[in-house]
């Protein structure tokens, strides 16, 4: 085996992050592309050092002409190998990216369960990492959407999904693949500029390239890792706060009351209620992020910024001030030192 800056590198950041360890059942998701192929090739290359089982997991999302093909050129590459393969193949076309890709997690996911793979692999780069900070900034988002995709998160239970190239570019992979002559599948439909993701990779990218810094890539990858760090301190602060606002009552002859939306309940129920005297303590940073996370489990889906803002101004809104109906039927309303969330 040839051993390349690029084997170092990886074999550094899968120790030095502890994304996973010697031994484990790691499930590979290729695509046929050069991201998916430089990482299968990467990982089985580190194979000997770690000892690891690996199995490779096709997703034929079935929205082109020759995706039957194509899943049939990894499962060849599966065997060659003498890997593990899994094939799954949607019942129907999916027509959007984001149809796609819920549905993608939930088929890998399955197949992890059923044939007890701790981890799920992605090829996922600095490019992809880069690509959606972007995407996200123009749509209009918090720090959050900006980290863009992080190393590594619990899929379901039992499951992590781990992206072991984020500090790599798509460059290197394709100089990788052309390397090591590996056979990539060119998928068509990443030339298709009515994706607003592929017009992010083909203009914009090139055009910040050559205009204003040409490892733009890195730099904004770069970017998404700082504001992943923050983003988790925030979160944890932000649960201190709210598990402080959400408490029994303490006051005297004040009615005990059970505020079901706490951090062991699975699945709360309204009404509850929240301190705002411990909230107004807390900055407008940590103020947001407590009612979202509060929003993120009463609403039917993701709370949008309009949502938090209107719930967020009730720490310091005129007393018996509510807000109009949350999706799915919920209001807030102030009753003295509480906000009140409950059913209309």
């Amino acid at each position: 085996m040839t051993w390349t800056p690029l084997h170092a590198k990886i074999h550094r950041t899968i120790r030095s992050r502890d994304l996973f360890k010697h031994k484990q059942r790691l499930l590979v998701a290729v695509s046929g592309g050069q991201d998916s192929l430089c990482l299968i090739k990467l990982l089985l290359d580190l194979q000997p050092k770690w000892g690891w089982h690996l199995g490779i997991a096709h997703c034929d999302h079935r929205w082109r002409f020759d995706s039957q093909a194509n899943a049939n050129h990894v499962e060849k590459l599966a065997k060659t190998w003498d890997i593990s393969f899994y094939l799954e193949t949607a019942n129907q076309p999916l027509n959007s990216e984001a149809t796609a890709r819920n549905w993608r997690y939930q088929a890998l996911s399955a197949i992890a369960k059923a044939n007890n793979y701790q981890f799920i692999i992605t090829g996922h780069t600095a490019s992809d990492r880069a690509e959606t900070l972007l995407y996200n900034l123009i749509r209009g988002t918090g720090a959050d959407g900006l980290q863009a995709l992080t190393w590594q998160r619990p899929l379901t239970a039992g499951v992590l999904l781990v992206r072991p190239l984020l500090e790599i570019t798509r460059s290197q992979t394709e100089q990788f693949c052309q390397e090591f002559q590996l056979p990539v599948w060119e998928d068509s439909t990443n030339l298709d500029l009515k994706y607003a993701r592929n017009r992010i990779r083909q203009e914009l990218i090139p055009y910040l390239q050559e205009n204003f810094n040409p490892q733009v890539e890195s730099a904004l990858a770069q970017t998404a890792e700082l504001l992943q760090a923050e983003v988790e301190y925030l979160e944890q602060a932000a649960q201190k706060f709210r598990e402080e606002a959400m408490k029994i009552g303490l006051e005297v002859g004040e009615q005990l009351y059970y505020s079901p939306l706490s951090p062991s309940s699975s699945s709360p129920s309204l009404p509850l209620r929240l301190n705002r005297r411990v909230l107004q303590t807390a900055p407008l940073a940590l103020q947001r992020r407590v009612m979202r996370q509060v929003l993120q489990q009463i609403l039917p889906d993701a709370p949008s910024f309009e949502h938090i803002e209107k719930l967020t101004a009730l720490i310091i809104a005129p007393n018996r001030s509510q807000t109009d109906p949350f999706p799915g039927g919920a209001m807030a309303q102030v009753e003295g030192d509480w906000i009140f969330l409950k059913q209309c």
